[in-house]
């Protein structure tokens, strides 16, 4: 019984925790301490705080991988849910192991908005789009994150002549359509942005960079 117990606690997953970015929610552990036995696999379950039944994820249910995808059941983004993770090995079973509390609404990140650059002579007119939801409308178009919160956007500008650190905040509001003037021609100029969301205070990272000489 003892040798079990050992190999239960030895195989019990470790560091459950959600990551979520646009409320794409995935749950992600880690194997036991014991060195992952070829044949453990994996059982999830979640459910909605203060629900007293756990579901079980189908398609998480005796799978090898440490990542399971719960973006359609954590879909009602107000409320909090819970998962757990338990380990099967050579007939042995773990308890289980919990997850933090997670409410999509307020610990997802936001993605950085899509942005294309049209230049003209003295200028650069950008392009924002909201990162997408995985949330479809009726008409089938996935739901943009502006519909969710109160976003704003945040420009920079970096002069390559300069150090590629030196970002300057050229525009933050709501426009998705901005234009950048007074610039200088022949030299070329790269643009990034984030998402801002005051609310939570949290900004998203950076979009790649777009670069064009004027």
């Amino acid at each position: 019984v003892l040798e079990n117990q050992d190999l239960q606690d030895s195989i019990k997953p470790q560091k459950v925790e959600f990551h979520s970015l646009n409320f794409n929610s995935t749950l992600h552990w880690q194997p036991g301490r014991a060195r992952e036995a070829r044949d453990t696999v994996y059982f999830v379950q979640y459910k909605v705080y203060g629900q007293s039944t756990w579901q079980n994820k189908d398609d998480c249910w005796g799978i090898q991988n440490h990542v399971c995808d719960l973006t359609t059941e954590t879909s009602d983004i107000q409320e909090p849910y819970y998962g757990r993770v338990k380990a099967v090995s050579a007939g042995v079973y773990s308890n289980w192991s919990l997850s933090c509390r997670f409410t999509p609404w307020r610990e997802t990140m936001i993605g950085p908005p899509m942005v294309t650059v049209i230049h003209s002579n003295k200028s650069i007119i950008l392009k924002l789009r909201a990162p997408r939801s995985p949330y479809k409308r009726k008409r089938g178009g996935k739901i943009p994150m502006t519909n969710y919160y109160d976003l704003l956007y945040q420009v920079f500008i970096i002069n390559n002549l300069l150090d590629e650190q030196h970002r300057v905040l050229v525009y933050e509001g709501k426009d998705k359509v901005i234009k950048i003037e007074n610039l200088r021609p022949g030299v070329s100029y790269c643009v990034v942005a984030k998402t801002y969301v005051p609310m939570l205070d949290r900004s998203s990272a950076y979009s790649s960079r777009q670069c064009t000489v004027l």
